[in-house]
C-alpha cells in the first residue's frame, strides 16, 4: 500500500476536471463506482457525459483540492477523507468547502474510485438551510 499511490488518484481526477477533461478524470475510477454527489439526486453513477455536462455548467472548468487528507488503507481497500474546496463561476466566483469521503479498491494493480461521499452540514434551526457558508477557521 502506498499512500501516495492512493492520493495521486485523486490528485489526477481534481487535474482532469480542471482541465475540462471529463474521459481523463473517470478514468480514475471503477466502472460501477457509487456516487453520493453534493447535486441531487441522492445516487449517482456518473459517466464520462454527465461529468463533461456538469463542468461544462461552469464559466470555467472548477478547481477542487482536498486539504489534508487522511487515508486508511489495508490491503486492496483504502478510504480517504478530507474537507475539500472546489473553486469555480457560475454567474460569479465562488468557494465552497464540503466534506469529501473517498473509497478506492486496488484493481487490476490500479488504485481507482469505487464510492464517493460528499456533503454539507445543514442549519439545524428549522431553515434546513445547507451550510454552504463554513470554511476552515471560520467561525459560526
Amino acid at each position: 500500500m502506498s499512500t501516495h499511490e492512493i492520493l495521486a488518484v485523486l490528485t489526477e481526477q481534481h487535474a482532469a476536471i480542471a482541465a475540462g477533461d471529463a474521459e481523463r478524470a473517470m478514468a480514475t475510477a471503477a466502472p460501477d463506482a457509487v456516487v453520493f454527489d453534493l447535486a441531487p439526486p441522492l445516487v449517482q453513477h456518473t459517466g464520462v457525459a454527465e461529468l463533461a455536462d456538469w463542468i461544462a455548467s461552469f464559466g470555467a472548468p472548477p478547481v477542487l483540492a482536498h486539504h489534508d487528507p487522511v487515508v486508511h488503507a489495508d490491503g486492496d481497500v483504502a478510504l480517504v477523507h478530507a474537507l475539500t474546496s472546489m473553486t469555480g463561476d457560475k454567474g460569479g466566483e465562488f468557494t465552497l468547502w464540503f466534506r469529501s469521503t473517498i473509497g478506492l479498491r486496488r484493481l487490476d494493480g490500479r488504485w481507482l474510485v469505487v464510492h464517493r461521499h460528499e456533503s454539507v452540514p445543514f442549519h439545524m434551526d428549522g431553515s434546513f438551510r445547507a451550510a454552504v457558508e463554513l470554511a476552515p477557521g471560520a467561525v459560526v
